[in-house]
Parts: structure tokens; C-alpha cells; sequence
């Protein structure tokens, strides 16, 4: 291969082509990125970017000496637009094509949004300059904060506004927020955490509308309440994306279709991170991001699938001064068994457990013993042949 391309200056985007360097690949190495900045790091967004307590410069996830080694041509601030049919030529939207032998799709995901008119004073939080706005807009003095969606992102950025002064309150569809990823009894754990750190939780209701002539207002509530706001953040999830890939013949369905080794229909495309659909799963967690790119590489310069990945499901999140950190697969009929700790002290580590078998942990606030266990669970991960 003389020319390999990375479609995304993300994370992943920035660890795939670490490891091609790594990996011995001494060609030509493009790098390209729909944001104007360097990879950089987004868990920071919505915590210590937000209130302050970091700057942009400690978000580069690479300095000048790497950017040299790397020896990459970086296509900053345009946006792919195309795959042409074989997989060897991205097409950009500024009329640019990248011949390449080996393509890597790294574009990530993006913020997914509500429907109806554009309101000042509505964000998302996903990139740098979503968080520039909404940092410009919560320094500017008190305000009434909707934050649509109890999952990470909402609750994290529920946390900060409250860190901040502001007057929050949480709207979660769902009967307690984070129910899907750790259950009842510790999603209500997670739902206590708003109360005590000083946000207003409303769940069990949806959006119906947002109203403001230019400038939101206030949120209505399927139910038909209304929440007088200031400022509203959308956190409902996030879309792979892909619309770029329309018209090439690499299969996407909730994410780039690849097999256990990352590698697509195409042995010379692979996919890595949020837009990755991994042996049937996509994950949107820094873990991925910085774990499927060495098995991706490994395959993309051998040409065929030579090692799969053993994906363990790993997240983490600060919400209220609280650390909250899962690992592994749980199932709705796991029972959970606490280990250390208690739900009431506001420190615990708990086992999720079937049949006899951890098949996950939480702990808060509990980072070692977390830590050992989550280590216990990867050395049970089969090695795929």
C-alpha cells in the first residue's frame, strides 16, 4: 500500500494512524477531518471544558513532536462526500479526491437533534464548538437550564450547569434515566444523584415542543407541562455517520457493517469507533475508539481479517463529584449483588451475576476494586479463532 487514507480527525481517527506508523507502514498517510481542529479529546466537553477548569489546549490529544513523527498530510475543515465504488477513492466536498489503496472510516457520529424550528439558546454538546457556545452562553449569568435526556452526556451536562450556579432541571423519557445500561436498582441510584446534587429530574415524559419566537422560552412536556428555559441541551443520542458512504458499495445499517476484526466487505476498508458496527455492536465509548484500531490496522496491511477484537463494554462518568464506572454486558434478568459498599453511603461496588457468573460491575466512587474486577471480566473473554 502506497497511500492510506483516515476519513476523521476523531480519536480514532488519530489512534489508527498511531498504529500504522507503529505497525511499520511508511507510506503516504492522509488525514481528514470536517473540523478546522487536531483530534481532540470530548469526554472534557461537557465536564471540566464546561465549567472552566480546562482550557482548549489541554483538549489536543497530540503536540507538534507526534504531528512530525506521524509524517500525515491533514485535510482540516472539509468533509468527505464520497466512497467511489471500489473503496480507492474518497471523494471531498471541495472538489479534492484522495486516491488511496487503503481507506480507514473513522467520521464518528453526530449529535442527534430535535425536530422543528432553530431557536437561539438550544445546543447540542458533541464537539468543541458545541461547548464553545454553550460555555459562552452559561458564563454569562444565571439561567434556566432544560437539559433534554438523563443518559451520560445529559447528566454530565446537568451536573456542570448546576456546578455553575444555574437553575437545572433533567427531562428523561424513560421511568429513571441510564435504566437500559445498569437496571432499576441502580439507575434509581443514578437518579438520586440529580436530587442530591441539586437538579430537578423529571422522567417518565417526553418533548412535545419547544417554543420561543427567535430565542427558546420553554420546553413543553408530552404531558403538557411547560418549563420556563433559558437554555436547553438536546443529549438524545447520537447518529453514525455514514450519509457519505452513500452510493459506495461498503454496507452500513446503524453504523459502518464490519466483521469481528473491523474489516467491511472490502478487505482493504476498515472501520473503527462511534461509527463502527463492530460483529453486530456498535459502541460510542472512548475505549473502542482507542482499542479496535490496532486489530483494524493489523488487518487493513494483512489484507484480510487476521485478528478480531475482544470487545468488553467500558464506561465511565462524573456526575455531582461522583465517578460512576461500568464494565461488561448486562442482561434484564441479571440479578445484582452488592460487594462493597452501599447505595445510601454514595460509595459501592456492586456484581451484576446470572447463573453463577459475574457478567458485570459498577462501582462509584470505587476506582481500585472497580479496576480488579473489570480486569477479572476481560481475561474471561473468549479469543475468537
Amino acid at each position: 500500500m502506497r497511500t492510506i487514507t483516515v476519513v476523521g480527525a476523531s480519536l480514532a481517527g488519530l489512534y489508527a494512524a498511531r498504529e500504522l506508523r507503529a505497525q511499520g507502514y511508511d507510506g503516504r498517510l492522509v488525514i481528514i477531518g470536517d473540523e478546522p481542529h487536531q483530534p481532540y479529546d470530548r469526554p472534557p466537553l461537557s465536564k471540566d471544558f464546561l465549567v472552566g477548569k480546562a482550557e482548549e489546549a489541554q483538549l489536543a490529544l497530540s503536540d507538534d513532536e507526534e504531528s512530525g513523527e506521524l509524517a500525515a498530510e491533514w485535510l482540516l475543515g472539509v468533509r468527505a462526500r464520497g466512497l467511489d465504488p471500489r473503496g480507492r477513492t474518497v471523494l471531498l466536498e471541495d472538489g479534492r479526491t484522495v486516491a488511496s489503496d487503503g481507506v480507514v472510516i473513522a467520521t464518528g457520529a453526530s449529535a442527534r437533534r430535535l425536530p422543528g424550528p432553530s431557536l437561539t439558546g438550544v445546543h447540542t454538546l458533541r464537539t468543541l464548538d458545541d461547548a464553545r457556545a454553550l460555555r459562552t452562553e452559561l458564563t454569562a449569568g444565571p439561567r434556566r437550564v432544560v437539559v433534554i435526556g438523563g443518559g451520560f452526556i445529559g447528566a454530565e451536562t446537568a451536573s456542570s450547569c448546576v456546578a455553575l450556579g444555574h437553575e437545572v432541571t433533567v427531562v428523561e423519557a424513560a421511568p429513571l434515566p441510564l435504566l437500559p445500561q445498569l437496571g432499576d436498582a441502580m439507575a434509581s441510584f443514578c437518579a438520586g444523584l440529580h436530587a442530591r446534587g441539586g437538579a430537578e429530574l423529571v422522567t417518565g415524559t417526553g418533548v412535545a415542543a419547544l417554543h420561543g419566537e427567535t430565542a427558546v422560552r420553554a420546553v413543553e412536556l408530552a404531558d403538557g407541562r411547560l418549563l420556563p428555559a433559558d437554555v436547553v441541551v438536546v443529549g438524545i443520542g447520537a447518529v453514525p455517520n455514514t450519509g457519505w458512504l452513500a452510493g459506495s458499495t461498503v454496507a452500513v445499517g446503524d453504523g459502518v457493517l464490519c466483521d469481528d476484526g473491523c474489516v467491511t466487505g472490502l478487505p482493504h476498508v476498515v472501520a473503527v469507533g462511534d461509527v463502527a458496527r463492530v460483529g453486530g455492536a456498535r459502541a460510542e465509548h472512548w475505549t473502542s475508539a482507542t482499542e479496535q484500531p490496532r486489530v483494524a490496522v493489523r488487518n487493513l496491511l494483512a489484507g484480510h481479517t487476521a485478528e478480531t477484537v475482544r470487545p468488553l463494554p467500558y464506561f465511565w462518568s462524573d456526575q455531582y463529584g461522583s465517578r460512576i464506572q461500568f464494565a461488561g454486558r448486562r442482561r434484564p434478568d441479571d440479578t445484582v449483588r452488592l460487594l462493597e459498599g452501599s447505595p445510601e453511603e454514595g460509595s459501592f461496588l456492586a456484581a451484576y451475576e446470572r447463573e453463577g457468573r459475574t457478567t458485570a460491575v459498577l462501582g462509584v466512587d470505587r476506582p481500585r476494586p472497580f479496576m480488579r474486577m473489570r480486569r477479572g471480566l476481560l481475561a474471561e473473554v473468549p479469543v475468537a479463532a
